[in-house]
């Protein structure tokens, strides 16, 4: 989508274009209603101070859209095809690792009663392992300004692929 038109169409149209990014009702509805924006550089600057900082309710209701990592996102929704997109650097795993990572997903889950969430793109799948060790050492409050920043990266990351950036 180009970023003019972005800014023209109505607000309802505007925040179908950006909740794929993270669906956080505060998050869009301050994008949408920070149109119209002179440059891709200022919506980008927006969406990451919009997202300071999001609250764990908020986190949370975002996580219940992710899959978890190393799985496949189903579905035919503009979220599900980021995901699947993000995740594809992932390539074929070895078995050993994606045993790791699935037992990782499990054991953070236990621990933090939420998916494990990592921007993928541009990581190997023993970086994401090697990180997924490491966060559970974490206590909660150590844990969610971690989530926090992931989402965001994440978000920002689609919003570029929307507008082609």
């Amino acid at each position: 989508m180009q970023l003019a038109a972005f800014n023209r169409i109505d607000a309802e149209a505007a925040r179908a274009v950006v909740r794929p990014c993270v669906d956080i009702d505060r998050w869009v509805d301050a994008l949408v209603d920070g149109r119209p924006y002179s440059s891709m550089e200022a919506l980008i600057e927006a969406a990451r101070t919009r997202a300071l900082p999001w609250t764990v309710a908020e986190i949370d209701g975002a996580l219940a859209h992710h899959p978890r990592i190393g799985e496949r996102a189903s579905g035919t929704s503009a979220e599900a095809s980021l995901s699947r997109s993000e995740q594809a650097g992932l390539g074929v795993q070895r078995e050993d690792t994606a045993a790791a990572l699935a037992a990782g997903n499990r054991a953070y889950e236990e621990q933090f009663s939420r998916v494990f969430l990592i921007r993928a793109a541009g990581r190997s799948a023993e970086e994401i392992l090697a990180s997924l060790r490491e966060r559970l050492t974490h206590t909660d409050e150590e844990e969610i300004p971690v989530v926090a920043d992931q989402l965001r990266q994440i978000a920002i990351l689609r919003l570029e692929g929307i507008f082609g950036s």
